[in-house]
């Protein structure tokens, strides 16, 4: 039975083997058989046929009887994911009682503090740099808020945005009042807009885990004026900036056109 390289992924990324997949799959387009006609049919060694399905069984991907010769015969897809859901969530549990019970102590005694990793980045083309990683590998969820000042980084953002939403990555962009219209139909295109008065900050939020905050702006080395960016990819602050831009979000204000589209 052929199934596609994303299945096929998946299923590894869950801790099924090359074996483990063609025994299963095997096993769902035929039904029962038994280990002599799973190996056939599978190609998997017979001297390693046992070891493979005694491992699905354990992982909960099939079961068998006690007829002879033994019959091998597949669960259901979902009722295996969830058997190994509760069961990886029992190791985790397990796991992190022991782990946090020896270690913690020890990590407590010896006063190291944790220390966040962020960094301070100067000059708009450092920034852009960054900004442009992060955004380039976010996979889930992208936060957006661009104030007035910021504007015209919106059209050299527009190409990776719209990869990004191409992708299914959700996008949330939150613009200032004094946003030109041209700007937000755009942006609406490929992203959720909202406009808010009096915003001043901006920076973006990749997937809740890295933050780039627009911090203002100081005089360089060459006697010019330089904007200030922080970037951090510490879960903690992220966190943190993701609830206040949730904040600014629900009182911000759906721009008209977004509003006749709907």
């Amino acid at each position: 039975m052929s199934i596609s390289d994303r299945s096929r992924k998946a299923m590894e990324d869950l801790g099924l083997t090359g074996y483990e997949i063609r025994v299963y799959t095997s096993l769902l387009e035929t039904g029962a058989m038994t280990a002599a006609d799973i190996s056939k049919k599978s190609g998997v060694p017979y001297s390693k046929i046992y070891e493979v399905l005694n491992s699905l069984e354990d992982k909960g991907w099939l079961e068998s009887d006690s007829s002879r010769p033994q019959q091998f015969f597949p669960r259901s897809p979902s009722t295996a994911l969830e058997a190994m859901r509760l069961r990886n969530e029992n190791n985790f549990r397990e796991s992190q009682s022991v782990i946090v019970g020896e270690l913690m102590p020890m990590y407590t005694k010896s006063g190291i503090k944790e220390k966040p990793e962020i960094w301070v980045v100067r000059g708009i083309y450092n920034i852009a740099a960054k900004v442009s990683e992060i955004v380039q590998e976010c996979q889930q969820e992208l936060l957006v808020a661009l104030p007035s000042v910021a504007e015209n980084v919106a059209k050299p953002m527009q190409p990776i945005l719209r990869t990004l939403h191409e992708r299914g990555v959700k996008i949330s962009v939150l613009v200032s009042e004094e946003t030109s219209p041209e700007t937000v139909k755009a942006l609406s295109r490929i992203a959720d807009v909202r406009r808010k008065n009096g915003m001043f900050g901006g920076g973006i939020i990749g997937d809740g885990k890295y933050v780039v905050l627009l911090l203002g702006e100081s005089m360089g080395d060459n006697g010019l004026i330089d904007p200030i960016a922080m970037l951090a990819d510490h879960a903690g602050l992220a966190g943190f900036a993701k609830g206040y831009f949730q904040y600014l979000w629900e009182d911000a204000r759906v721009p008209p056109a977004k509003k006749a589209d709907r």
